[in-house]
């Protein structure tokens, strides 16, 4: 729902707040006031194109601004598009400057006229005189004509899913199929390469370590020994002098046991001296110092640097783009299973979604008429005379299927006698076109099938100058249809007409006054007293009578 209108230097607007309930909101006023430069401004909120002409003339720049009970459909398109929702209500501002340049807001954060494109259908549908039908386009038409039938695309959207995705994977396929042909050779180059290196992971570390030890032989070798001869063997070794000193602790621990323990930590050290010294005695002997096997490391280990330069950082890279090159070239072999299988998959998701795009198709067909019949009626009442249609177009090319099926939906119109019937767009009456839209959406809320899953529609409803070449008991007409729609969702209307505004739930006055020289307008909420006076004008003229007052007040009576 429309909470709050704000323009700021919008035309003739210096400064305007508008704050709307539920049901049906009524502008009112004299001729020239202002009420439809208020519709224009909710237009350019929801996407319309901006002109720098909007600018109060003198003002650097004009603000158009409103606040919309948030949805969860709304929510999910500002996420989609990096704008945090804000808790239970939506903002969206618009700037024009005078330069012709403009900026978008959402939730105070920075937003594109596409988002506000997006939030349209959510939030408001407005018909207003200076628009096209771009806001009831034939997808808004789809939209409105399922409502009407409770029919869902789920079914079909599934179906249209699997097709796409078996479409994708099948043509991904076929694209890459050249391109993988003339990879065989290279590819079985390459495989070949790495399974006769015979490669294990990790060797080349430890070939690495080896040479290190063959290259240094020598060193080590001398090392090993020195540290033996030092520790074990030499005349003045550590196990000598170990050994001496153990002898003289043996003599004291004979006459005082304090020294049975540091006895026997000696003996464990020469233990330990013992093992240390074996290890370096072992390690020297083990030293193959052979520049036959240096060599064979040596060609061994380039032929593995050669490997990594082309196929990775390590062995074990190298090993897993081998497996890689292999799993590609038995793809390429099992290519025609695969494209056999493939095409099966498409077959099969092509066929299911004929037949739920099908079963879909006759639904729309049957709801189509229905909801022909009923606007048709409905349109008549409202001092026209019409024929109407609802055409459901079959696209049955693969080109033609959608999530929603392969329907082109198109209401038609004649809108006098012998006429052709025509696409809605090409109606001419602004009036006109705001009366068949109220006679649809009437003919949706009120002969619609119920849907198992609701199909989102617009919250509010904007008609401006529904009442074009009316009156009487079409005007009645038309003020019930507007209160009886507006008992589903909020309606907004500028009329001119009393018998109209007699079934408002908030009546709004647009009023323009001169001040400093400069002409401004502002929005007024009548109370009972003022709406039964703004009623009376409209019926009287510029003089309120008694008698007008009294009709005022029996014709709001009437329409509760």
């Amino acid at each position: 729902m429309l909470v709050e209108l704000r323009a700021e230097n919008y035309a003739v607007i210096d400064h305007a707040i508008a704050v709307f309930g539920p049901g049906l909101n009524l502008l009112t006023g004299e001729t020239g006031a202002g009420k439809s430069i208020l519709v224009d401004a909710l237009a350019l909120l929801m996407g319309g194109k901006a002109s720098a002409e909007v600018v109060r003339h003198g003002a650097e720049k004009a603000v158009v601004s409103c606040v919309f009970e948030s949805t969860a459909g709304a929510e999910t398109i500002l996420e989609e598009n990096g704008i945090d929702s804000d808790g239970s209500e939506i903002i969206l501002r618009r700037e024009i400057l005078s330069t012709g340049k403009g900026r978008v807001f959402a939730n105070n954060q920075p937003a594109t006229v596409a988002v506000l494109k997006l939030l349209a259908p959510e939030l408001a549908l407005v018909h207003a005189q200076s628009e096209t039908l771009s806001s009831f386009d034939q997808e808004q038409q789809r939209i409105l004509l399922d409502r009407f039938g409770g029919l869902s695309t789920e079914a079909v959207g599934e179906a249209h899913g699997r097709w796409r995705e078996a479409a994708k994977k099948l043509d991904e396929l076929l694209q890459g199929e050249q391109d993988r042909l003339r990879m065989v050779d290279l590819w079985s180059y390459q495989h070949k390469e790495i399974e006769q290196a015979r490669l294990t992971a990790g060797e080349d570390e430890a070939l690495e370590t080896e040479k290190r030890v063959l290259a240094n032989a020598e060193k080590l070798y001398t090392a090993a020994m020195g540290a033996f001869e030092q520790l074990y063997e030499g005349g003045a070794s550590a196990e000598v002098a170990l050994r001496a000193a153990a002898k003289n602790v043996e003599e004291l621990a004979r006459y005082d046991r304090r020294f049975t323990e540091a006895l026997g930590q000696l003996e464990s050290a020469r233990a330990t001296l013992g093992d240390v010294s074996a290890s370096l005695r072992d390690y020297a002997e083990g030293i193959n110092a052979s520049p036959e096997r240096l060599a064979e490391i040596e060609d061994r280990l380039a032929a593995l640097d050669r490997l990594k330069r082309k196929y990775g950082k390590t062995v074990a890279e190298v090993l897993a783009f081998g497996e890689e090159v292999g799993r590609k070239l038995a793809e390429v072999e099992d290519r025609d299973e695969i494209l056999k299988a493939l095409r099966a998959e498409l077959d099969a998701a092509a066929a299911a979604y004929r037949a739920a795009a099908g079963t879909l198709h006759e639904e729309r067909k049957a709801a189509a008429a229905k909801l022909a019949r009923l606007a048709e009626a409905q349109i008549n009442s409202l001092a026209m005379k019409v024929r109407f249609e609802v055409a459901v177009t079959a696209v049955e090319k693969e080109s033609g299927w959608t999530a929603n099926g392969w329907d082109e939906v198109q209401y038609r119109i004649a809108t006098n006698p012998g006429e052709p019937l025509k696409a809605l767009d090409e109606i001419a009456s602004g009036g006109e076109m705001s009366r068949v839209m109220l006679a649809l959406k009437v003919s949706v809320e009120e002969g619609s099938v119920k849907p198992k899953k609701k199909t989102a529609t617009p919250r509010t409803l904007v008609f401006d100058e529904i009442d074009i070449g009316i009156g009487g008991r079409a005007a009645e007409a038309v003020g019930s249809k507007l209160k009886s729609l507006s008992r589903g969702q909020q309606v907004l209307c500028v009329t001119h007409l009393p018998q109209i505004a007699a079934f408002a739930d908030q009546h709004f006055v647009v009023e323009k006054r001169e001040a400093d020289g400069r002409t401004k307008m502002q929005i007024r909420l009548l109370d009972d007293r003022a709406r039964t006076h703004e009623v009376a004008r409209m019926l009287s003229g510029a003089t309120v009578t008694e008698t007008s007052l009294q009709h005022a007040a029996q014709m709001i009576a009437g329409s509760r």
